[in-house]
């Protein structure tokens, strides 16, 4: 089950919320843990059961180390670390691994490939980070199990975060407020992101993926710009979206979450655009992998050791597959070289120039990130840059452009502040029809939304696999 769909919009949220409502402040967290363990299990019944010995797992060791030795903490935690990253490991590494020494060694080593479970990249680094900050003290223990339990499986983070760090979250799972105001700011962005998935997203990815459909060898200079360009815009739209849809449902549900994206195509260079895209995620690094490893304050050697380690991580989280580590290095190598090299050049072009690199480069990104594997990367990489020997222009490169430019035009305006800023200040402006203005663009966006969703079948998720 997915936000974008009718069955979550006009059953499974609206069961929710009422049953969240109308019972006692002291079962609401009982009531919303109990919808998130359906919401999980209505994708993955059989999942449902790992869900639940995880939560008990991990919270039963969590008990066990308050208030114990140093001696006997440091083993739990090292503990939890090997169950935790052993299941993830399992269910999403051992084919690649197996696949690999396979290909290396010339063998047939033969695996059964399982169904990855849903999230479970995202719950995972909920659990991790919950172990670090109790065994740092960073946060006390959660002693109450149902508290605990909601953490790791509430349903507007569960398959596509925003990651949650337990010490942003510790206090709000037994105190946080729950009024009108906080509802209906959640309910504006939910809107906002539905929009943005389904009217956005879904109708430019339509676009890379008829053109992905293109035999590489085939496809114009012109067809394949336009196909990773439409891809661009898919993926800030569909996981941008999910994550305004996740946060304005935990606004719902009285929760605040911290943002996930900061306008990334307006970045100035590929280390900004780190710090706008997926914020949830390099923050996680930074504070729980790339401090400790030292960051910055170490050698040019060391930093280059530090960056590859934590990029070669971040390209294994996104994907069991080589594209997404070379994706992953691909943007070690570039973070390094501006660090060391190119940030005071970058300083001194205008803004334009500093934002022309930075989409190339995130261009060059989205090729590896989207190809099916590394070949199809390399062979569409080199069409792009007129080392295939393709042409420039075919009827069909030209056909989706006349098709969709105003779709790519609109894209390119909302992933600016442009509309955002607009709407914010045509919404604090004292004029007595601001509030049904401002009811009526959302009523419209959400009818659109709903209409696309009953008369179209596309309706793909990005990020539902990790």
């Amino acid at each position: 089950m997915v936000f974008s769909s009718i069955l979550f919009l006009f059953t499974f949220l609206p069961i929710s919320l009422g049953l969240y409502y109308i019972v006692p402040k002291q079962i609401k967290n009982a009531v919303l843990l109990l919808a998130s363990l359906i919401f999980y299990a209505w994708g993955e019944p059989v999942y449902v059961y790992l869900m639940i010995f995880t939560i008990i797992f991990d919270y039963s060791i969590g008990m066990i180390m308050d208030n114990k030795s140093a001696n006997i903490r440091k083993r739990l935690f090292f503990l939890t670390l090997i169950v935790n990253l052993g299941v993830l490991f399992f269910f999403k590494y051992w084919g690649f691994l197996l696949d690999t020494i396979n290909q290396i060694f010339n063998l047939g080593i033969p695996y059964t490939q399982l169904p990855l479970p849903i999230g479970i990249s995202f719950y995972t680094f909920h659990i991790l980070s919950y172990f670090i900050d109790i065994y740092f003290r960073k946060a006390p223990v959660q002693k109450n199990i149902i508290s605990f339990g909601l953490y790791i499986t509430m349903f507007p983070q569960l398959m596509a975060g925003p990651i949650i760090r337990y010490t942003d979250i510790n206090e709000q799972l037994s105190n946080r407020p729950v009024n009108q105001e906080k509802f209906g700011i959640g309910v504006e962005r939910f809107i906002q992101g539905l929009g943005k998935k389904v009217l956005l997203a879904n109708n430019i990815g339509y676009v890379w993926t008829m053109i992905q459909a293109i035999d590489v060898g085939q496809m114009s200079i012109l067809t394949a710009w336009i196909g990773i360009v439409a891809f661009t815009f898919q993926i800030y739209f569909d996981f941008s979206g999910y994550s305004d849809m996740a946060i304005g449902l935990a606004k719902m549900f009285g929760f605040d979450y911290l943002e996930n994206f900061n306008y990334p195509y307006i970045s100035k260079s590929v280390s900004d655009f780190w710090r706008r895209w997926h914020i949830s995620l390099g923050t996680w690094f930074r504070e729980y992998l790339y401090i400790p490893l030292g960051g910055n304050r170490v050698p040019i050697p060391r930093l280059f050791i530090n960056l590859c380690i934590v990029w070669f991580l971040t390209g294994l989280w996104h994907g069991a597959s080589w594209n997404f580590v070379i994706w992953g290095l691909y943007y070690g190598l570039l973070l390094f070289i501006e660090k060391v090299f190119l940030s005071a050049l970058l300083e001194k072009l205008p803004v334009f120039l500093q934002r022309l690199y930075t989409m190339l480069f995130v261009i060059i990104g989205w090729v590896f990130f989207a190809s099916p594997n590394l070949g199809y990367a390399l062979h569409y990489l080199s069409v792009m840059f007129f080392t295939a020997g393709a042409p420039l222009i075919d009827s069909t490169g030209v056909y989706y452009l006349y098709t969709n430019f105003i779709l790519l035009i609109i894209c390119g305006v909302c992933s600016t502040p442009f509309i955002h800023n607009l709407y914010t200040k045509l919404i604090h402006t004292e004029k007595s029809w601001i509030v049904p203005t401002a009811l009526g663009l959302n009523g419209i966006i959400m009818f659109l939304s709903i209409a696309y969703l009953v008369t179209e079948t596309y309706n793909p998720f990005l990020y539902f696999r990790f």
